[in-house]
């Protein structure tokens, strides 16, 4: 899917396929926390996910995830206790995310009830319950650690501490700026792909042919053609903002929409079902083509500015300013940011090898800083098309062991996580102590991460 559609894990996928697998395991109770149990297929069903997202187990499966299990358990004791609340529109949200993958991965609504063997309305539940849970396992979490305030003195010390084989290793790092162009369309370009879409309008409205048909055949927007155009419920903020004002407006399901112009191209859309602040719709996507010769203009116009910034007539950061079409650097001198979704990384400046797009990585690898690039096409990320670039090098950080002078971030980030996962390691510690536990015969014999589980015999809650 095109339209700021955020794929789920696949992970979720299989704990909700593995949940329709557990129907012929005999309820045997393993654990008992609180007044809450631990059923035998529960932790079965925590395997199979388990094995998902991590193929390998630190430990026994059958300790690792009971105990997991029961931890997750003390959390939502304490979020009941102190009423957390969760949102419930964005479960809904994240509960049709997941289902529009599943669906994308099966092909359709009625093969994802067929290989999970349970009606939808129970499938979407269930997903939904896991996205409340986690919720609020989230939310005490952070309220245990929210007071938490670090000095750099704090990190200086916390480093000062760190024996040597606890240091980091930190690879080869680049701070990078960036200056894009998108090549001319010609009008004759846009006025066919225009043409076509109004000739697939015309088709349906005379009933020559179904839009889903249509859409297999035509659209070229991957993820959602093989289903029939049929993207899945999403609310505004999940589609491009052109194509959420047209869709939201539909309101005849047998009539489609006027030509939709977005960041990804044109569309038609066809409305399936609305459902409170959420829509379902089928759409038909066109690209229109980059002719070579149109790539190999934007290359010299941008090889012209190279030119230009070498010669002090601007600077690559006027460049970016005033020249650039990359909207997510332009306002920000060019500078590219991390997006990678890890609490030391995310928001930072500096990217690995890896973690650039390929085309920059290559370019920048025999880059100096303050170099400049020759101009290139590269693919544009997020909207599978070609775009021309010119890359600034601005630094470059050698591999190394980490530093409080080059690695604060990284830094202050350990020693944050470490505070963070002492205090909550307390917190359950004592809500262990405070808890009846009973661990059933042949579930005992394990090395467990927290003490307390077993209690001592003058208050063994185990006899």
């Amino acid at each position: 899917m095109n339209i700021k559609h955020l794929m789920a894990p696949l992970a979720l996928f299989a704990a909700v396929a593995s949940a329709s697998a557990q129907n012929n395991i005999a309820e045997e109770v393993a654990w008992v926390i609180g007044d809450e149990p631990i059923y035998k297929s529960e932790i079965e069903k925590a395997y199979q996910e388990y094995l998902q997202e991590r193929p390998s187990i630190k430990g026994d499966p059958y300790c690792v995830i009971p105990e997991q299990i029961a931890i997750n358990k003390l959390f939502l004791h304490q979020a009941e206790i102190d009423t957390v609340e969760v949102q419930e529109a964005m479960v809904q949200q994240q509960t049709d995310q997941q289902l529009n993958y599943l669906i994308n991965e099966l092909g359709s609504r009625e093969k994802v009830e067929q290989y999970l063997r349970q009606p939808f309305s129970q499938i979407r539940e269930d997903i939904a319950q896991n996205m409340r849970d986690r919720s609020r396992i989230a939310q005490v979490r952070q309220s245990l650690v929210k007071n938490v305030k670090i000095t750099p003195s704090d990190v200086r010390r916390y480093f000062e501490t760190l024996p040597a084989d606890s240091i980091p290793s930190v690879p080869l790092e680049v701070e990078v700026q960036i200056v894009t162009l998108k090549p001319l369309i010609p009008r004759e370009e846009i006025d066919n792909i225009k043409s076509r879409l109004r000739d697939y309008t015309d088709r349906i409205n005379r009933g020559e042919s179904e839009f889903s048909t249509l859409a297999i055949l035509y659209s070229e927007d991957a993820g959602s053609s093989i289903r029939g155009g049929e993207i899945g419920f999403m609310g505004r903020g999940m589609l491009a903002p052109e194509y959420a004002a047209v869709a939201f407006n539909l309101n005849d399901t047998k009539k489609v929409s006027k030509i939709v112009e977005t960041e990804f191209g044109f569309h038609i859309i066809q409305l399936i079902e609305k459902r409170g602040d959420r829509i379902n719709t089928r759409h038909i996507l066109l690209r229109p083509k980059v002719a070579d010769k149109d790539l190999v203009d934007a290359v010299n116009r941008l090889d012209s500015i190279r030119a230009d910034i070498a010669d002090k007539k601007f600077t690559f950061e006027d460049a970016a300013r005033y020249i650039s079409q990359d909207k997510d650097t332009r306002f920000s001198r060019g500078v590219m940011v991390n997006g990678e979704d890890r609490s030391s990384r995310s928001g930072t400046t500096r990217f690995t090898m890896s973690e650039l797009p390929q085309e920059i990585a290559k370019v920048v690898a025999d880059m100096q800083p303050g170099d400049v690039s020759q101009a290139f096409v590269m693919k544009d990320p997020k909207r599978d098309s070609d775009i021309v670039a010119i890359v600034k090098l601005t630094n470059r950080i050698d591999p190394h062991s980490a530093n409080l002078a080059d690695d604060f971030q990284l830094i202050k980030s350990m020693y944050q996580q470490s505070i963070e996962e002492k205090m909550v390691k307390e917190w359950l510690d004592k809500k262990i102590h405070e808890t009846y536990v009973r661990i059933e015969d042949g579930w005992r014999g394990c090395d467990f991460e927290h003490q307390g589980w077993i209690k001592a015999k003058n208050g063994d809650s185990n006899d």
